[in-house]
């Protein structure tokens, strides 16, 4: 891949990816869009990836859309922005879709679309001194990102509102009371708690991971009955797999379990 945004490798059944524009402050333009549909593309096709560790360069997360660089696009705008929100919310679908688990590592500013991306992650590890901020009638715009879909589902509907038409900034422990994030560790702490989170996860049961990740999401959205029909066939499909029969008689016989993610 040819990336000017970010960089990204597979290690050990996790893949790396690393927002890389320190000074535009990881800010979302039209590179940063056709950079993370790509590799969402690659990490949905790659079987060898388990987990995803997403972490930034410098002292912000994402700022948020470019603002500057949009501003030199004159009445180009809005047909140049159509392209971008297209190719981040393939991106977004796919993270969410894809049976392996995404984990952030925030430092800094998580502000605008920085926020939305956050909030399709499934795990989130801020820093100490990291700040929230939705940020977009602050500039005339209307939420992005697919915010509207996540932000109130971590949050709850009235929080999700109050942050979206009044622009209030959270700190690091706020946003960890309202559980926009996780865990709250200290900054130089960050990365390394995040890459640590992905390695532990794509060592475990992966496959169950996966498809705990969806049931979740699926559940969210489903009745009652279909919630528990959907539980019922993949606890059966689990039971059949290699790992699944490796944890039962793991534990039936109180010894750690050796998974495969199979």
């Amino acid at each position: 891949m040819n990336l000017s945004t970010m960089s990204y490798h597979v290690a050990d059944g996790v893949a790396h990816l690393r927002l890389d524009r320190p000074e535009g402050a990881n800010a979302m333009n039209v590179d940063f869009s056709k950079d993370i549909r790509e590799v969402m593309i690659a990490i949905e096709h790659d079987p060898t990836i388990k987990s995803v560790a997403v972490t930034a360069e410098g002292k912000v997360f994402s700022a948020g859309g470019d603002l500057k660089e949009f501003a030199s696009l004159g009445d180009e705008l809005p047909a140049i922005a159509s392209g971008l929100v297209t190719d981040y919310h393939a991106a977004t679908y796919r993270m969410n879709r894809v049976p392996k688990p995404f984990i952030a590592g925030v430092r800094g500013a998580a502000g605008g679309a920085g926020l939305s991306f956050m909030c399709a992650f499934d795990l989130v590890v801020a820093g100490e001194s990291a700040k929230f901020t939705v940020g977009y009638t602050k500039a005339a715009m209307t939420p992005d990102g697919t915010s509207t879909y996540f932000l109130a589902r971590h949050i709850g509907l009235r929080r999700a509102m109050e942050l979206t038409l009044t622009n209030r900034v959270l700190s690091a422990q706020e946003a960890l009371d309202w559980g926009l994030v996780n865990m709250v560790v200290p900054d130089e702490d960050v990365d390394a708690t995040a890459t640590s989170l992905a390695e532990s996860l794509a060592a475990g049961a992966s496959r169950s991971i996966g498809v705990a990740k969806r049931l979740i999401y699926e559940g969210y959205e489903s009745s009652l009955e279909e919630a528990g029909e959907r539980e019922a066939q993949e606890i059966v499909k689990s039971m059949a797999t290699v790992d699944g029969r490796e944890g039962i008689n793991a534990f039936a016989s109180r010894r750690e379990p050796q998974y495969r993610g199979e």
